[in-house]
Formats: structure tokens, sequence, C-alpha cells
């Protein structure tokens, strides 16, 4: 049964024009799951990380900044819809501050460094076929993007989602497109090699890649991490911070008991039962940013030794073919994360980051505080808080979950929330112009209500 399985995914990937190395890949993972591999990591086979480099503790030059900075090439995940969010394009097209989208704010940082430092600094999407037309149109604005020999970006793979009983690929005639799915983002290697980017970016002087979400605005390319890595040799480096009580469900980075190698163990990745151990944060004390460095000299060796496979741990993800339909055909999505690929990479090391380097988007509560006066867009378009205090906890209810249904509810733009503590709308309010809120804020009821233009919102509204 299996045999058969793996055979109709090949050719579904072939005739689909994947290439050898991604199809490769995706065998190896489908034995894995064949032979009943879950991609766990039980508690008892790892320590908790310690004894972490933090960027504090880092001092370079100027001059050493730009000699780093000019070895090193960013490229973003840019692959997500935003369904959960009610988006049908790519999330990184939403106006996120004013008029500009997260694209918009990343080329902007982008073209800032170059001209800070006087290096070329590439910038490459790792795109779907689904977000690739609209994001480079959204890139088109900027002229000087583009470094000359290399694309502005290139495209993930795509595989088949196989049935949860038959490990085939599954049947979906209502929407064919709904058969397939990303590799996860473990595919960044294997489809930068596929595109033949490891060989130009080398020929251009680039030793190092930065790896980041682009829905992650905190992100930048950092040159002092860049001269670190140099100066140290570092193969491979990952950004963690301080972990909290908000980040328990987040993936962390522990220690492998059998030879000592640092691991990366998400939520997908706890065995039954170990979920206390998972969010334990005095235990786990720092979470996975995301954000990765990698030298691609040894990366480009590592794929030549593996025959194009770099062999990530497999993540079994279980769905349906149809995301809202959850009466739709159980499916297996067979997954890697990249971050995982720092087991792979002899001498890998953690760095300590301050939080301001992680600020994702993955839901409507965080699109408030990044559209909200808590920040500000500095000259070199870096997303700089106006606080000194603690962030608000914000909690917005069902109607506010996906984007078009937040953006009818502030027309005129978000509240004030530099003196809020907490902002709670689990109900229908329509917000006006200029309102603010202090304090910890609750708009109770449950019908459509709207709170007037400048209102002072404090307490239980």
């Amino acid at each position: 049964m299996s045999d058969e399985g793996l055979a109709k995914a090949r050719a579904a990937m072939t005739e689909r024009g994947t290439s050898a190395a991604a199809i490769a890949v995706f065998e190896r993972f489908y034995r894995l799951l064949e032979s009943g591999a879950q991609g766990l990591i039980p508690e008892d086979t790892i320590d908790p990380l310690s004894e972490v480099t933090s960027l504090a503790d880092v001092q370079v030059s100027e001059e050493e900044r730009r000699a780093a900075l000019a070895q090193v090439a960013v490229v973003k995940l840019n692959g997500g819809l935003g369904t959960s969010m009610g988006l049908s394009g790519p999330k990184t097209a939403l106006q996120v501050r004013g008029e500009l989208t997260f694209l918009d704010i990343i080329a902007r940082q982008t073209l800032a460094l170059r001209r800070r430092y006087a290096v070329d600094l590439p910038l490459l999407l790792m795109d779907s076929f689904r977000t690739s037309e609209e994001s480079l149109a959204i890139l088109a604005a900027y002229p000087d993007l583009a470094v000359d020999g290399l694309p502005l970006d290139f495209l993930q793979n795509a595989e088949p989602k196989l049935t949860a009983d038959g490990l085939e690929p599954v049947s979906w005639p209502a929407d064919p497109s709904l058969e397939w799915c990303p590799p996860g983002h473990g595919d960044v290697f294997v489809s930068l090699q596929g595109a033949g980017l490891l060989e130009a970016l080398r020929s251009k002087g680039i030793r190092y890649v930065f790896l980041s979400n682009a829905d992650n605005l905190g992100a930048t390319c950092d040159p002092d991490i860049a001269a670190w890595l140099i100066a140290k040799d570092i193969p491979y480096a990952a950004e963690v911070c301080e972990r909290t009580a908000n980040d328990r469900k987040g993936g962390h980075l522990a220690v492998r008991k059998t030879d000592g190698r640092l691991i990366l163990r998400d939520s997908a990745m706890v065995a039954p039962g170990e979920d206390h151990y998972f969010q334990d944060n005095t235990r786990h004390t720092l979470f996975h940013a995301n954000n990765l460095w990698v030298d691609i000299e040894v990366l480009a060796g590592l794929l030549a030794d593996g025959d194009g496979v770099l062999g990530l741990p497999i993540i079994v993800n279980r769905k349906t073919v149809d995301p809202t339909d959850k009466g739709s055909t159980k499916v297996i999505q067979i997954e890697s994360a990249m971050g995982a690929a720092i087991e792979v990479f002899e001498g890998s090391r953690a760095i300590t980051v301050p939080r301001s380097r992680f600020r994702p988007v993955k839901s409507t509560n965080e699109l408030l505080l990044v559209q909200s006066d808590i920040f500000e867009l500095d000259d070199d378009a870096q997303l700089v808080s106006t606080i000194t205090h603690a962030e608000p906890a914000i909690s917005l209810g069902a109607v506010f979950t996906h984007v078009p249904g937040y953006l009818a509810r502030f027309p005129a733009g978000v509240p004030s929330m530099r003196e809020c503590t907490s902002l709670s709308v689990p109900g229908d309010a329509t917000f006006g112009a200029d309102v603010r809120c202090v304090g910890d804020v609750v708009v109770g009821g449950e019908g459509p209500r709207t709170i007037p233009d400048g209102a002072v919102l404090a307490g239980t509204v």
C-alpha cells in the first residue's frame, strides 16, 4: 500500500516539475512516516539549554559591521497567505503601518542598511506560487532593490497531502489546489539550492544568509550578529529570546543527551502527556525566534554529502484536506522546520537577543499592537517602541478575528494604547477616531455598539 502511495506521489511531483532533490527529501520523510515515525522528542531525552551568548555582550566596531554585512544576504519566508486572519493573498501585502505593507517596510529596512554601510545586501523572498506575483508587484516600487544577477524571489516547493488512512495523494476535485501543501519552512534549504542561489550568492562573496519570517518586523539584519559569526567562525546560529508565560507554546532549543547536539523542539514534537514540561518556562527559559544565520559554504557541503538531502527531523501535521471543513478527508502533511537544521551543523550556536527582534503578527491582537502608537518607524524603517513599560495584553473577540471584520471596527484607526495595560473586547464594538485606552480596559456587551470619537476608556465600559 505504501509503495503504491509513494509512487503516485513521486509521479505527481515529477509532473508538477518538482526538482529531484525535493522529491528525494519527500521520499525520505515518507519512509520515516511509513515506519511509524512521529517526530516526537520526549523530555527525558533532552536537557534544557543554558550558557548562551548574549547579543548585549557582543562588541564590534563600525568597520567590522560593514565588512560582515558585505558577506550577508537576507532571506524572508513569504509563502504564507494569512488564511487564519481571513486573508486570501500574501499576509505581507497587508498594510501594517499607515499605507505601508510588511513588504514595504522590509524593502526600506534593506535599503537603509545598504546606505548606512555601503554594501549590496541582497534581499530574497521565498514565495509560494500563490504569493509571488502580488509580492513582486509591491517590491516593484523599489527599483533599486534588486541586486544584479540575483532575483528578488524564489519559489518554495510543494508536495501532495496524503490520506491519513492510506498514505496516498489525496483527491479533492472541488478544489484541486487543496491537494497540495508546502513542506514546511525547512524546505528553504533545498529550494535555495534548487534555484541555483547558493552558488550565485557564493559567487558574489556572500558567506551567510539571514533567514526569518516576513511577518516579523523586528527581524532586521543585525550587523553585530554577522560580525560575531565571522569572528567566531560559527556555521549556524539561532536567535533565542527569554521566555514568558505568553510564549509557552512556542518552540525552544534543547540539548540532546545522546550526543550533546542543540536541537529544536516545536509543539508538534512534544510527546503525549508532556505538555507541562514543554510549557514550563522555568525549565526551558528561552524560546526560538525563528531568526537563523547559516554559513552557505557549510550548507552546500552538507547538501552535497547528502545528495541534496539535509536530513531534518520530520514533523507530522494532521489536518483535513480543506482546512475550513473539518468534515473533509483527513490528511497528513509531511513538514520540517528550518530551525531544526541546528542539529545538522557541527558547532552550531544560539545567541540571546532582545525581545524587540521578535515582533510577529499571527493574529489581529498582534496587528493592533503593531499598528498602535506603542510603535513608530524610525528613519531606517525599524519598528521602535515608544514606551518603557510592559506592552498591554490584547484580547479581541471573534468579530475581530479576520482582517476585514477588524478593519471595519477600526475605520478611523486603532485607539491610543500608550497608557493601556490591557484591552479586552469580547463583543462587537466599533471604535471612533482618537479613542484613548487607559489602564485595564474591558469593553463589555455582546450586541453591536459604537465607541464615540475622542472617548477615553478606562475600566469596564
